[in-house]
């Protein structure tokens, strides 16, 4: 007998998974693919393995918090590392700039590439965007999905801080009203894709992105992220969870209105009282639901973007040529990409092209004169029910190849030895359309809209992945995964310091 069923090894998954089974609770994992981890994946060409997915871990607290349950500490396995410089952004008429660990790195850093005003800008924008974290994570990241009842209970102190989430503008709003250098104000709406929207619609409370990656600090971990899934196992695994590969499930049991366990397609009966789905919601909604099931979700919400991504076996550079751990090379026109992405629906133009050199961000061992080379472009989804031509991932590929090589970032004769596009992502994770962060924020009620953890109306039914609440991106996946398992539990939210990193 079980008590409790996950659908979905993906982080989310993990940690509800971690959490039931910490609290006695006896849980399985029913996981579709060969290897958990979800978008957190891992590939392995010519004998190197490499990551392939997420590339920069924030808020480490909340796997640091989970991985204490097995007795493990993240900064001693599998290990935190702090590269400097962590990013380089480099701009077509030149600039360029390194942004540091250490947040007074970085600032003076932005001194030497943009000058004092520029500096004191910066400085100032990030006083604001801890103002934003301070009042929004109680109630938006880190506690039970919000609720416009909840917030007026909270009385009137509480309330008056959460009015500096500074809801009613937008990202670029609340970047412009407090910088003008133009590129620091591409460098700050660039975190509006941290979480896959758009920053001249997502509300300017997504701000405090900027805070939690400058300021609290993005990591690699040694070995890479799927060294952290690895761990993550290993904690799941050592409470008594029972992770079963290549099972996927089916559909959804249900008494009357009570979600009951799982079938899986292989046809065996998972009964359990506890059901968490670690899935986007599309995919509970179409596929593992009962078309009759009173679930009250939203069907369709906007999705976020998508993404092109690639590996290349890259030349290894020394010295002054050494790749920094990030780097990102934009465009031209920064809101074309915007424009072409949610208004066109195309793969942009001219893409901000992002590259992870793995050996200098997670101490990921390449091959005997090359290094791997993780390379993203952002994309929009696929279109519902479609999927584009493959000519058109081709073409974008050319685009982001070429602008790597003219900005020196790669050789001639550096191969791509993975890739995956938004079709590619879109069958590997049904109901996704290929978002990688779930329901896009391009809403000032974005936050309000996205579902729960607990599904109110299926007694016995909880979420936990990027389109449930908190939202995309590894640390708030993981949260979900936690606040799921509290609300089945009947626990109060689990919490970390506001300033944790």
């Amino acid at each position: 007998m079980i008590d409790a069923v996950v659908i979905g090894a993906g982080l989310g998954g993990l940690a509800a998974a971690i959490e039931l089974a910490h609290a006695g609770r006896r849980v399985r994992v029913l996981e579709a693919g060969p290897r958990a981890g979800g978008k957190a994946g891992e590939a392995e060409v010519d004998g190197v393995r490499f990551d392939t997915g997420p590339s920069v871990l924030t808020l480490p607290a909340v796997a640091a918090a989970l991985l204490a349950r097995g007795g493990l500490d993240l900064r001693a396995r599998p290990g935190l590392r702090a590269p400097s410089p962590a990013f380089r952004y480099r701009w077509p008429d030149g600039a360029a700039l390194d942004v540091h660990h250490d947040p007074a790195a970085t600032l003076a850093s932005v001194r030497a590439a943009l000058g004092p005003a520029a500096e004191a800008e910066l400085a100032g924008f990030l006083r604001y965007a801890a103002q934003i974290w301070d009042a929004a994570a109680p109630h938006f990241v880190l506690g039970p999905a919000p609720t416009f009842g909840r917030l007026l209970g909270l009385g009137l102190g509480q309330l008056a801080l959460v009015t500096r989430i500074d809801p009613l503008r937008s990202m670029a709003g609340g970047i412009r009203a407090r910088v003008r250098e133009p590129h620091l104000i591409t460098l700050l709406e660039r975190y509006a894709t941290y979480n896959g929207s758009d920053p001249r619609q997502a509300p300017a409370t997504l701000n405090c992105i900027a805070h939690v990656e400058l300021a609290l600090g993005g990591y690699g971990v040694q070995g890479g992220i799927s060294a952290l899934v690895d761990a993550l196992v290993e904690v799941a695994e050592g409470l008594g969870v029972e992770l079963r590969l290549g099972s996927p499930a089916a559909r959804l049991r249900l008494d009357g209105r009570r979600v009951t366990g799982v079938e899986g397609a292989d046809g065996a009966v998972h009964e359990a009282g506890i059901v968490v789905v670690n899935a986007d919601v599309a995919h509970l909604i179409e596929d593992l639901l009962p078309a009759s099931a009173p679930h009250g979700l939203p069907k369709a919400p906007p999705p976020s973007m998508s993404g092109w991504t690639a590996v290349l076996r890259a030349r290894r550079r020394a010295g002054d040529r050494a790749r920094v751990a990030h780097e990102v090379l934009f465009p031209e026109v920064y809101a074309d990409e915007f424009a072409d992405i949610f208004d066109r629906d195309r793969p942009p133009e001219a893409p901000t092209v992002y590259t992870c050199a793995q050996e200098a961000c997670h101490g990921r061992p390449g091959w005997a004169e090359h290094e791997p080379l993780f390379v993203m472009a952002n994309a929009p989804p696929e279109p519902r029910g479609a999927a584009r031509p493959p000519e058109v991932w081709a073409a974008l590929q050319e685009r982001v190849l070429a602008r790597l090589r003219g900005a020196g970032l790669i050789d001639a004769d550096d191969a791509v030895v993975w890739t995956r596009t938004p079709t590619d992502l879109a069958r590997e994770l049904p109901g996704s359309r290929g978002a990688i962060y779930g329901a896009a924020s391009n809403d000032r009620f974005a936050a309000f809209a996205r579902p729960g953890n607990e599904v109110a109306r299926l007694p016995g039914l909880f979420l936990a992945s990027g389109g449930a609440h908190p939202g995309g991106g590894m640390p708030l996946a993981m949260q979900s995964g936690r606040l799921a398992a509290a609300a089945a539990l009947g626990l109060p939210a689990p919490t970390l310091p506001l300033g944790s990193a």
